[in-house]
């Protein structure tokens, strides 16, 4: 008998894009950033002072505790609302969950540059039910969190 499954490993970036098109009411965006995987990796893994760059509701990321690739960290929103998140952040891996949001970011490198991708959105009951029509609305929302990004590592 054979144990392994015949299918292809995945990398980070590949295995997001499966997980955001899987989930209802997320937002996904995708691009080459023309910068060396090491620093936007760097960059990106300061989750400090890119969740509140990358999404303008957040206005502070604050990690709470870390244990190896394990950590909490409570976001907090202009109004003042709050949500704590569980996160896994390892090098080229970050997903993040709250009780009603959810968000990942992945980069794998890329001929001279880095493919790096990002994803967020809601965790609600019922979501599946208006996630087609949702999709289009959020969509241009990730492309724009995405370019902010990528804008700061331009020299």
């Amino acid at each position: 008998m054979n144990d392994s499954w015949p299918v292809a490993e995945l990398d980070s970036v590949r295995r997001l894009r499966v997980i955001a098109r899987s989930t209802p009411g997320v937002a996904y965006a995708e691009q080459v950033i023309d910068a060396p995987y090491d620093r936007v990796w760097a960059a990106a893994a300061d989750l400090e002072s890119q969740m509140p760059m990358l999404i303008t509701d957040i206005r502070s990321f604050t990690v709470t505790s870390a244990s190896e690739e394990r950590l909490e960290a409570l976001a907090r929103s202009p109004l003042g609302l709050r949500a704590r998140f569980d996160v896994r952040l390892r090098p080229g891996w970050c997903l993040m969950r709250s009780r009603f949001l959810l968000g990942g970011m992945a980069a794998v490198p890329e001929g001279e540059g880095t493919r790096f991708a990002f994803f967020g959105g809601l965790r609600l009951p019922g979501i599946r039910l208006v996630d087609t029509a949702l999709r289009p609305l959020t969509e241009p929302l990730a492309a724009r969190a995405l370019k902010r990004f990528a804008d700061r590592l331009r020299p």
